[in-house]
């Protein structure tokens, strides 16, 4: 299918000449460039024409999960007819395998996946195995190794009516593909079987797959409802199953596998003997050889990641198989690669090898992984631009780095549909700022608007906000020590009244929608440094422009280099919106967006007096029922996308839980 958008809003006319650009500089072969938009200016809805316009499969890359997420919701609406899948880590908890060697601790991998965002990974892997019309949105996540594209999809089992092949020869070929068998419940990634039927769960998707086979041939194949089992539709056509997930090996490969990591298990016990780390050489023998056994009798085992360039043909040192690859392989170089908030993106895509780095050195030197534990591994940032035919970079601040890349392709979108102008600034000296601060709050509580104030520390948050309280005003304070859920009901209180303020540190700034917001203070603006920086102060700032009546009181003593660029870009900002706005007639209005449900606040109706319970109490079977109470509130929780509260729920039932 071909990409097509839905949506009721057409194109403003800044927003067609950006699209226009764009899309001119790509077909020109431009491999950088720059989309910077301000903040309501509406980039997703630019590149949205954009990827309609060049019709070529997409990656959106975000630096955040939750970002992440609303670009995926958005995306889909826009191309409901198209492949729009949802990459990023399917883990509510993750504690990476590490050592620390100075209290001897080993911490083992431990994990606990979440099964709907599982599916969604392997449903992005296979759309782009099977379609061109895929937009992919994904976290840097995208890339870490996922295994090789060729192994995932040489796996694959077609399979239609008619075809010659026995019921234990689709039994053997399904568990080749890592499906569980499972008699007593349907889940993803599980068949049953019933006589001469074998029903299927993908991994990837929400129907199940029914084989009818019948004296060595398939007599039909089907859709069913995962549930109820009903049928949905049968298949004329062949019906492609891919593997239950993303590791798979080839046991044609198996022998020359394991004869290579054998050698290396030898060069390397060899090596720690001569160091005489005789403990560390005994651990990683007896450690390997535990996981060759797994894999060669099941195919599988836990950390087989850290074996997967033997079972990819890569040498040691090349780069691992990310999503990038899938791309790749089924489109060659005819992809588009879309940067979000890209000042925060590319510095973290390029910081995420070298903590990975560090934690798999010493695993390897005290005797816990063979070298090639370093093989499974991030892209390095010079292997990511490589691999990447081009980007689009979104930000309306975008670092020097990437204008640098663009070579001056850089397309300004700075008009907002709303018409609302960028905000005043007004910079006052940092004598008695506070009691300042107090009193243009005091001015914006009466017009019923809200306010931001940012601060250079945690300390300095928190007693500014003690201090307002006994002002009488209604505040709370955000920062890194705050929890994920907490922020958001906090700043859902901010909106609709409960707080009149709320004072942060650099937490207010990319990804924030506050219309209700009037007032941006900065204090101790002059403090040049990362917070105080150009990008920080401009980001900052635009938390005012979704008010008409937004503005921003910069409290300095002095205006710093960051300061002056800051103030000068948004002035110019200000004044082409305003430009704009008597050329088309547009008068300006205040963003209204209703308060998002809240998806946290029901879990903790539910889950807060479970939690509360004494176990001391219980009788065992009591205990046995609490347990599956907390994994339904668990699985909830993880739906939910809530990662620290499945995370809580987790850790609880695993200190109660007793045998069944």
């Amino acid at each position: 299918m071909n990409f097509k958008l839905s949506s009721p809003h057409k194109l403003i006319p800044e927003q067609q000449k950006a699209v226009d650009k764009l899309v001119s500089n790509i077909k020109k072969k431009v491999k950088y460039q720059t989309l910077l938009g301000v903040t309501g200016s509406g980039k997703t809805f630019t590149v949205a024409n954009v990827i309609e316009k060049l019709q070529k499969p997409t990656l959106i890359i975000s630096h955040n999960k939750t970002l992440a997420a609303q670009l995926y919701q958005e995306m889909r609406d826009l191309f409901p007819e198209n492949a729009v899948s949802y990459f990023v880590s399917y883990y509510d908890y993750y504690q990476p395998e590490s050592y620390i060697p100075s209290t001897d601790t080993y911490i083992e991998k431990d994990s606990a996946i979440n099964e709907l965002i599982d599916k969604l990974r392997l449903a992005a892997t296979t759309n782009l195995l099977t379609r061109k019309d895929c937009i992919v949105v994904a976290s840097v996540s995208c890339i870490y190794n996922i295994g090789s594209p060729n192994e995932y999809g040489k796996f694959a089992f077609e399979f239609v009516t008619g075809m010659k092949v026995t019921r234990d020869q689709v039994i053997n070929r399904l568990l080749d593909l890592q499906y569980e068998r499972s008699e007593f419940g349907f889940n993803r990634g599980t068949f049953r079987v019933r006589g001469e039927i074998i029903d299927v769960y993908p991994a990837y998707q929400d129907i199940g797959i029914r084989i009818e086979e019948s004296e060595g041939v398939i007599k039909k194949v089907s859709s069913i409802h995962a549930v109820s089992g009903s049928l949905i539709t049968v298949h004329s056509s062949p019906f492609t199953l891919y593997p239950a997930k993303h590791f798979i090996t080839d046991p044609k490969t198996h022998k020359s596998a394991f004869d290579q990591i054998k050698i290396d298990l030898d060069k390397r016990v060899s090596e720690l003997r001569k160091q005489n780390k005789l403990l560390e050489a005994q651990r990683l023998s007896q450690r390997v050889t535990y996981d060759l056994e797994m894999i060669k009798e099941i195919g599988y085992v836990k950390g087989i990641e850290n074996y997967s360039r033997y079972f990819d043909g890569r040498n040691a040192g090349d780069a691992p198989y990310s999503l990038l690859d899938y791309f790749k392989k089924q489109n060659l170089d005819d992809w588009l690669v879309v940067v979000d908030e890209s000042h925060i993106t590319f510095p973290q895509v390029r910081g995420m090898f070298a903590g990975d780095f560090s934690r798999k050195t010493t695993l390897i030197d005290y005797g816990f992984r063979l070298p090639s534990a370093l093989d499974n591994r991030p892209l390095k940032f010079d292997e990511f631009m490589r691999k990447i035919p081009n980007f689009i970079s979104l930000s309306a601040t975008p670092d020097e780095w990437e204008l640098s890349m663009s070579e001056g392709n850089i397309t300004e979108q700075l008009l907002r549909p709303t018409g609302i102008p960028d905000p005043e600034v007004t910079v006052k000296p940092t004598t008695h700022q506070v009691a300042d601060v107090i009193e243009e709050i005091k001015k914006e509580v009466k017009e019923k608007r809200r306010v931001l104030v940012t601060t250079l520390t945690k300390r300095t948050a928190e007693d500014l906000s003690a201090y307002l309280e006994e002002q009488g005003l209604k505040v709370a304070y955000l920062h890194s020590d705050v929890k994920t859920l907490d922020r958001t009901d906090i700043l859902d209180n901010l909106r609709n009244g409960k707080y009149d303020c709320l004072v942060g540190i650099n937490l207010l700034r990319e990804g924030l929608d506050l219309p209700e917001v009037g007032l941006v203070a900065i204090l101790d603006a002059d403090k040049e440094g990362f917070l105080r920086s150009q990008t920080s102060l401009i980001q900052t700032m635009g938390r005012a422009a979704r008010h008409v009546k937004g503005r921003v009181i910069m409290y300095a003593d002095r205006i710093t280099g960051s300061m002056e660029r800051a103030l000068s870009e948004v002035k110019r900002r200000r004044e082409y919106q305003i430009a704009m706005n008597k050329k088309y007639g547009i008068t300006p209005k205040s963003i209204s967006k209703p308060l998002r449900e809240k998806l946290v606040e029901r879990n903790k109706e539910l889950v807060t007096p479970i939690l509360a319970i004494d176990t001391n109490c219980l009788t065992p079977m009591d205990k046995n029922k609490y347990i599956k109470d907390l994994k339904k509130e668990m699985i909830l929780a993880a739906h939910d996308l809530n990662f620290e509260l499945a995370a809580e729920i987790r850790d609880r039932i695993r200190k109660i839980e007793v045998p069944i």
